[in-house]
């Protein structure tokens, strides 16, 4: 009889570790290799009604891939770029904008035939990007580090015409992500250098208030969940997860995450975040997915193995995918992880 109930004791950890190992937030589906091509990945850009992922590269080979999310593939590369950092897709505008950071400019192509349609003059660096629906604006960083002065700037660009509407200045030589709140004119973003974040008047186009992030250092990627009115930002030094209070500016919660974050995805439907990091000279990446409990509480739910330098990715809600690029690095071959998201 003992014997029969320590065989079914162990019989019941198996089964719960099998339950608990089939239950991964995100489960990885395809490996999508591009063996022979230099890619260092940066942010991608999606337009799931036709099935189109978009993934930039800056540095080895400068381009822009675009994949069929339906079947994964690689089915075009744009190489007229010198080093692109963001791209979004504009359907309805039959237009693609590429951030070109090493070109100082926006790059417009042909939403259909790719070709090379106008430019947009910007400073050098460009980078962080976020797009506002209702105006059809898009808010476009570039200057500081790069272009050597104390001050980066915020270019906001009319998509529908391609015309730079004005420049606003920031007295920081490095911001990062951006974040844009629906129901009023506010603008949200990662003022790196200054460990805050700038919280922008986007009628005015001017700075109206700053929030100290104390919780760490380097605070780079940025998700706004404005139905809770909480940001989401990501640090490296230490790596967390630090979420805001955007009523009274107030941290709310931190919590540990993978190393070298440089992306950050908030899924509305589940009430998670998805958290990759790791650098190229890193052993191993990972993924670290936080469960949002309710606006002030959080857990880390799971860390998921990846590869080295896969720390960007996208999340795309109409297909419960995530999308996950490994950049080029000696005998490791540039890759697009597909995971599936599991409720």
């Amino acid at each position: 009889m003992k014997k029969f109930l320590v065989v079914l004791a162990l019989g019941l950890i198996w089964v719960v570790k099998s339950s608990a190992q089939e239950k991964t937030p995100l489960r990885l589906v395809q490996t999508v290799s591009l063996p022979g091509l230099k890619r260092h990945w940066d942010h991608f850009g999606v337009d799931a009604k036709s099935n189109r992922l978009f993934l930039t590269s800056d540095e080895d080979e400068p381009v822009v891939d675009v994949f069929d999310l339906r079947t994964n593939k690689l089915i075009h590369t744009i190489t007229e770029t010198k080093g692109s950092h963001n791209v979004l897709a504009f359907p309805e505008l039959k237009k693609i904008y590429v951030v070109d950071g090493e070109a100082s400019e926006l790059k417009i192509f042909n939403y259909d035939t790719y070709k090379l349609m106008g430019h947009t003059e910007l400073s050098i660096d460009a980078d962080p990007a976020v797009y506002d629906a209702a105006t059809k604006y898009l808010y476009v960083v570039n200057g500081g580090r790069a272009a050597k002065t104390p001050y980066c700037l915020i270019s906001v660009v009319d998509t529908v015409n391609g015309k730079k509407l004005a420049d606003i200045k920031l007295d920081t030589n490095r911001l990062e992500s951006m974040a844009i709140e629906k129901s009023s004119s506010r603008l949200f973003v990662n003022m790196t250098t200054a460990n805050k974040i700038g919280v922008l008047d986007r009628q005015k186009r001017t700075l109206i208030d700053t929030w100290p992030v104390t919780a760490a250092l380097e605070n780079v990627p940025m998700q706004y969940d404005e139905s809770t009115h909480r940001l989401f930002v990501a640090t490296r030094k230490p790596s967390k997860l630090v979420v805001v209070n955007t009523d009274t500016g107030k941290e709310v919660a931190s919590l540990p995450t993978a190393d070298s974050v440089d992306d950050l995805a908030y899924d509305a439907t589940l009430h998670r975040l998805y958290v990759p990091g790791g650098n190229l000279n890193g052993a191993v990446g990972a993924i670290t997915v936080i469960q949002q409990k309710d606006a002030d509480h959080y857990e880390v739910i799971a860390n998921i193995p990846t590869k080295p330098g896969a720390r960007t990715a996208r999340l795309v809600p109409e297909l419960n995918k995530y999308y996950l690029s490994v950049s080029t690095k000696g005998p490791q071959e540039a890759q697009v992880l597909v995971f599936d998201v599991v409720p």
